[in-house]
């Protein structure tokens, strides 16, 4: 049978040439599966979407076995799904069947995840269990004896810390042996006589009554579970109805509930008997005392603040640590790209002319060289930041700053949970429009997407670092940068408000979510997750901003009556026919309302784009700017400070690239909505632009 994916399905003799084993990694959230994936697979890994849904898919290879197929589930804390990611989790599990699954479980929190293990055991998956975050166990004094709950289990349970990489390689070697074999695990015997009876006779009227499949339906039909419910036979539908209610009659009237509390009564007897606690009572833990502070009602945000204004010193601060002439380490790369560019590109382009290239050959590979090395040089910014962020997340704060933000987004209709979507913002709108799916509430899908775009991606950055650079470059560059993220902060959640007002009326929808401890991410995982944000950017610089410079640069070299300067070109033509829409706004100069439009294919293309029309601002030159050694270049001629930040503030808050308008148009379902989106953003960027012109040229 094929699954929902379209793959055959997984069997012991493994997938052909593909792959010989296929692992799948399930788990609650927060229990370390993707620092667990991130180890076994190194950088042999891929991310992508589930095919049909709009669901982030990891997968890679194990870097000791290349035969062995890893993929990493989203978090699920049962096999009841209720948002797009458990659908993903639990279909891929039971329809799928991989060779193996690999539950990582919490061992801190073993009651709670020992749920989805009783769960995956009754699908008769082969399945091995990796105890993590066993030394948070033994700093509480508790002990796990992992031996003991194994042969409980009738399944391997090994002790792993996934952060360290210890006891991985047994696990992994415990995992293969069971997909080889495919020796599946016993089904608990857990439920009453009666309630057993019922699923057992129900899985007969579905067919084969010894398939893992069929078993596994007709516990959830006995559940009430909707998504199985709608998949009965119409000629069955009858007789299954009478059987999930003779479970419910076995169960006191609600089998749900009585299958939820047979495994937990399950799970209670193997906790007692096979987990030691140190009888010490509750202890305040580390995270319990940084949360006092951290999630404060009245220090949380400050600290927010202070600790986001800290990212940005490290990484545009030409005074770091508030010394003066110490570059922050971003600042200090980037100079070194820079410089290792412009040699670069000095090279080519005397070797082109070497070899008698004509001249408008040469301005084509000049034109490149500029538009590509414009975006390259703020590689490095990139970089600092994405580690930063990456350290950020994986220590367990960012859970905390949705919490805290959950008081104020309450205020304006929403959750703190659309937060989450937000935070995913700073690094790309594409996976943060994505990630609105797991939002309940259909209102607080629609208002996130509409205003999760007004987060500074990754790629808004060079814009900003360009202006700072030269517009700014006598000020505080870092205060500069800050203040542009704060303002994405601060309109998304106004324009929350206002929607919610006048747009949709409704409550706030409720928010529950789990708070991680606080651990100290691993330099491989931080790495990792630096290193796939870079990635993406210079593999978008090299593909969509390298042919936007060719387009660019035919646009501003060419019109229709052949080669000609660039103030005569079809980029002009198309500049000047446009530029008194942004007049208003203080940069009604053609390059600039070119530079907005580009923008529009790919925000890094604004720094690829002014690179060609007004020349690359070199280190040499800013520092000869701050010397009073130079004029300002030509950008410093069109742009005032106050034009400049209303042209920051339009294109932070403006339409997003096609790729992200193309996933809000998915998750949406229509146009009719993503082009309500695409208007209120683009008026909203307007408004906010103007706003700070007129303000601008009072106070700058």
């Amino acid at each position: 049978m094929s699954g929902i994916y379209g793959e055959k399905k997984a069997s012991p003799e493994g997938r052909g040439v593909e792959a010989a084993i296929v692992m799948a990694l399930a788990g609650n959230p927060n229990c370390g599966k993707t620092t667990l994936f991130n180890e076994i697979t190194g950088s042999k890994q891929h991310v992508g979407n589930w095919p049909g849904v709009t669901v982030e898919k990891k997968e890679g290879v194990y870097r000791k076995n290349k035969s062995v197929r890893v993929l990493d589930l989203p978090g699920t804390y049962s096999l009841s799904p209720y948002s797009a990611e458990e659908v993903v989790a639990r279909d891929y599990i039971v329809r799928e069947r991989p060779n193996v699954v690999v539950n990582l479980v919490d061992a801190t929190s073993i009651e709670r995840n020992l749920y989805l293990t009783v769960q995956l055991m009754e699908t008769g998956i082969p399945m091995v269990v990796a105890m993590n975050m066993m030394d948070e166990v033994e700093l509480r004094g508790d002990k796990i004896d992992c031996a003991g709950l194994s042969g409980a289990l009738g399944i391997p349970v090994i002790p792993v810390v996934a952060r360290t990489g210890k006891g991985l390689d047994g696990l992994m070697e415990a995992a293969v042996k069971v997909a080889k074999e495919g020796k599946k695990p016993v089904r608990p015997d857990i439920f009453g006589k009666e309630l057993a009876d019922a699923i057992q006779a129900t899985a007969d009227l579905l067919g084969d009554s010894e398939s893992d499949e069929n078993i596994w339906r007709a516990i959830k039909l006995a559940e009430h579970d909707e998504i199985i419910t709608g998949e009965v036979d119409a000629g069955k539908k009858e007789a299954v109805e009478t059987l999930v209610k003779a479970a419910d009659q076995a169960s006191g009237g609600d089998a749900e509930a009585g299958i939820a509390d047979s495994r937990y009564q399950y799970i209670g007897k193997l906790v007692k008997q096979w987990v030691t606690k140190s009888g010490r009572g509750h202890r305040e833990t580390k995270s319990d005392k940084l949360d006092k502070i951290l999630t404060n009602r009245i220090l949380a945000l400050p600290i927010f603040a202070g600790i986001m204004y800290l990212l940005f010193a490290c990484t545009f601060s030409e005074n770091f640590l508030f010394i003066p002439d110490l570059p922050s380490p971003g600042v200090y790369l980037a100079g070194i790209v820079e410089e290792v560019w412009g040699l670069a590109a000095e090279t080519v382009v005397a070797a082109v002319e070497g070899l008698g290239a004509s001249p408008w050959a040469v301005g084509l590979v000049t034109s490149c060289l500029d538009g590509i090395g414009a975006v390259f040089g703020f590689l490095p910014l990139v970089l600092v930041l994405f580690l930063l962020l990456s350290f950020l997340e994986d220590s367990g704060y960012m859970a905390r700053v949705a919490f805290v933000m959950d008081r104020i987004f309450r205020h304006f209709g929403l959750s703190g949970r659309s937060f989450i979507p937000m935070l995913m913002g700073f690094g790309c709108s594409v996976p943060a429009l994505m990630a609105s799916r797991t939002l309940e509430s259909e209102k607080d899908r629609k208002i996130t997407m509409m205003i999760t775009p007004f987060m500074s991606c990754g790629a808004k950055l060079p814009i900003y670092a360009m202006f700072a650079a030269t517009l700014f470059a006598d000020s505080n560059q870092t205060v500069i940068v800050f203040s542009i993220y704060m303002l994405g902060i601060v309109v998304a959640v106004m324009s929350a408000l206002l929607l919610n007002k006048f747009v949709f009326k409704s409550e706030a929808s409720g928010f529950i979510m789990e708070l991680p401890q606080y651990r100290i991410p691993t330099a491989k995982s931080v790495a990792i997750h630096g290193w796939e944000k870079v990635k993406g950017f210079a593999v978008k610089a090299g593909t969509v901003i390298f042919g936007s410079t060719v387009l660019i640069w035919f646009l501003s070299s060419f019109n229709f009556g052949g080669m000609c300067d660039m103030e005569e070109s079809l980029l002009a033509s198309i500049g000047n026919g446009i530029k008194w829409i942004f007049t208003p706004l203080g940069f009604g100069d053609w390059r600039a309302s070119v530079g907005v439009v580009t923008g529009w294919i790919a925000k890094e293309n604004i720094v690829a784009t002014f690179g060609q029309v007004f020349g690359n601002v070199s280190e040499e030159t800013v520092e000869a700017i701050m010397a009073g050694e130079a004029a300002l270049p030509a950008i410093g001629q069109v742009f005032t400070r106050a034009s400049a930040y209303s042209y920051m503030a339009f294109n932070l808050l403006c339409m997003p690239c096609f790729a992200a308008v193309g996933a809000m148009r998915r998750e949406y379902g229509s146009w009719k909505w993503t082009l309500r989106a695409i208007g209120f953003q683009m008026a909203t960027a307007y408004v906010v632009a103007l706003m700070v012109y007129v303000v601008g040229n009072m106070v700058l």
